[in-house]
C-alpha cells in the first residue's frame, strides 16, 4: 500500500464470523482490521483484553486493554488497620499470594526497625512458603501456556501436581488461597507437626511428576515449533521496558532479587539463578522447569532447618507488635485456640485488656517510607509504603511485575502471526488480579 493511498481500518466487535469475512472481502486489500482478543477468552490468562490489528494474520499493532479486574486493593488499604493490610494484599496476585504478603510485611517491618528482630524460625518459614508457592505458580504457567497451544495433557499434570502444594498450604493456614499468614512480626501460628513428613513425601514425589511434563513438552516437536522464536524480546528491550523475572533471565541475564538483594536469609541458602539465551517462550518455559527444580531444593533446605530450629518462637517478642493469639488450623478454618481464649477471658485481666487493645487499635507505626522488594514468580515485586504514624498505611503501592510485564506484548507481538501471540502473552504469564489492583 502507497503511502499516498488513504488507509482504511475494518474494526470487528462482536459480530458473526461470516459477516467479518464478508467485509472483509468488500474492503481493498491494503485495509486493516481491528479485532478484540478478551476479555473473555480462553487464552488470554485472565480478564486482559488485547486489540490487534492486522494484516492478514499478521499482527501490525498490538496494545493491551487493563483494569477489568480492578479491586481498588491500593485504595482500600489507606482505610485499614496494618495487620488488616495482609488480608487485602494476599489477593492482588491470587497465584502467588505468600510473595504479597511478605513483601507487604518487610515493608511495615522496617519502618517499626524490626528487620533484625524477626525471629529465625519465622524467616524460614516464609523462605519455606514463597518457595512452595512458586512452585504452584510455576505449575500453573506451565498448565494453563500448554492448554493455550493445545497440549491439554499438560494441563492436567500441572493442576495436578498443584493440588499437592495446596494441600500442603491448607495444612499449614487453613485456606488454600488468601491465606493471610504472613503477619508483621513473624508468622500467625507455627507449623503443623504433620506437616513436615507431608512436605518430605511432596519432595520425594515431585521430581517424577516434573519429569513427565518435561517428558511431554521439552522434545516435543510441535511444542518447539510454536514456542522457538516466539515472543522474541532481548536484553535491551527488556532493560527498557523494566521487564524482570523469567522474560528478562531468558535474554541471559542473572537478574533475580533473592541474590541481589538477599531478604529472609535468603542469601544463605544454596540454589543457582537459572537464565537462558533464547530470548523467547521457550527459553522461558526452560527457566520455569529449572526454577522449579532450584525451589525444591531451597524446600528442602528449610526443613532440614526447621527440625533444628524446633520449638524457637515464630513472633517477634515485643508484644506491642507480636499479634496475640496463638492460632490453631480447627475445623472450620484458622482461629484462636480453645486454651488461649480460656486463658485470656478468665485467668488474666491484664492479657484481656492488652488483647482488646492490641486487636482494636493495631500497631502504631512510626512516619516515614521505605522500598523493599521480592522475587515473585513473574519478577520483582516491589512495595513503596508511606506511614504518617498512625494505626493505618498513609499509602502502599506495590511495583506488581505483571503489570510492567505486560508492556512487552507489542514488542513481543508486532510483525508475527495472531497464533504467536497466544504463546508470548502465556510466556510471560501476567496474573490480571495483580495488574489491576
Amino acid at each position: 500500500m502507497s503511502t499516498d493511498t488513504p488507509r482504511k481500518v475494518l474494526n470487528v466487535g462482536g459480530q458473526e464470523w461470516d459477516q467479518v469475512v464478508e467485509a472483509a472481502k468488500a474492503a481493498d486489500p491494503g485495509e486493516r482490521i481491528v479485532v478484540n482478543m478478551g476479555p473473555q477468552h480462553p487464552s488470554t490468562h485472565g480478564v486482559l483484553r488485547l486489540i490487534l490489528e492486522l494484516d492478514g494474520e499478521t499482527v501490525t499493532e498490538a496494545r493491551c486493554g487493563i483494569g477489568y479486574l480492578h479491586t481498588g486493593i491500593e485504595k482500600n488499604l489507606e482505610s485499614r488497620y496494618w495487620t488488616q493490610g495482609v488480608t487485602f494484599v494476599t489477593r492482588m496476585d491470587y497465584l502467588s499470594p505468600f510473595f504479597n504478603e511478605v513483601a507487604y510485611c518487610l515493608g511495615v517491618e522496617k519502618l517499626l526497625g524490626i528487620t533484625d528482630d524477626i525471629p529465625k524460625r519465622a524467616s524460614t518459614i516464609r523462605v519455606l512458603m514463597m518457595e512452595l508457592n512458586r512452585i504452584s505458580s510455576h505449575l500453573v504457567a506451565l498448565a494453563t501456556g500448554g492448554m493455550e497451544l493445545g497440549a491439554l495433557s499438560v494441563m492436567l499434570f500441572g493442576f495436578r501436581e498443584r493440588e499437592l502444594v495446596l494441600d500442603i498450604f491448607e495444612a499449614i493456614t487453613g485456606l488454600r488461597m488468601n491465606h493471610q499468614y504472613i503477619r508483621p512480626g513473624g508468622v500467625s501460628v507455627d507449623l503443623p507437626d504433620e506437616v513436615i513428613p507431608q512436605i518430605r513425601d511432596f519432595l520425594k514425589l515431585m521430581p517424577e511428576r516434573l519429569k513427565d511434563i518435561e517428558d511431554l513438552l521439552t522434545e516435543n516437536y510441535i511444542w518447539k515449533a510454536r514456542t522457538k522464536g516466539v515472543g522474541y524480546l532481548d536484553l535491551t528491550g527488556c532493560m527498557a521496558l523494566g521487564i524482570t523475572g523469567p522474560v528478562l533471565r531468558s535474554t541471559g541475564l542473572p537478574y533475580d532479587v533473592r541474590r541481589v538483594e538477599p531478604y529472609c536469609g535468603y542469601q544463605d541458602y544454596e540454589f543457582d539463578v537459572i537464565t537462558d539465551d533464547g530470548c523467547d517462550a521457550y527459553g522461558r518455559y526452560l527457566i520455569r522447569i529449572a526454577e522449579i527444580k532450584e525451589s525444591l531444593k531451597i524446600v528442602e533446605q528449610c526443613t532440614e532447618r526447621l527440625a533444628r530450629l524446633h520449638g524457637d518462637p515464630v513472633m517477634v517478642e515485643d508484644r506491642k507488635i507480636a499479634w496475640p493469639g496463638d492460632l490453631k488450623v480447627g475445623p472450620d478454618g484458622q482461629g484462636n485456640s480453645k486454651e488461649h481464649i480460656a486463658w485470656i477471658m478468665g485467668h488474666s485481666m491484664e492479657g484481656l485488656i492488652h488483647h482488646f487493645k492490641r486487636v482494636t487499635e493495631d500497631l502504631w507505626v512510626p512516619p516515614g517510607q521505605v522500598f523493599v522488594s521480592v522475587e515473585s514468580p513473574r519478577g520483582e515485586l516491589g512495595v513503596h509504603m508511606v506511614s504518617d504514624g498512625g494505626t493505618r498505611p498513609y499509602r502502599v503501592h506495590y511495583r506488581d511485575p505483571s503489570f510492567t510485564n505486560l508492556q512487552a506484548v507489542a514488542a513481543m507481538s508486532e510483525g508475527a502471526l495472531i497464533a504467536d501471540v497466544i504463546g508470548a502473552v502465556a510466556s510471560i504469564d501476567p496474573v490480571m488480579g495483580g495488574v489491576d489492583r
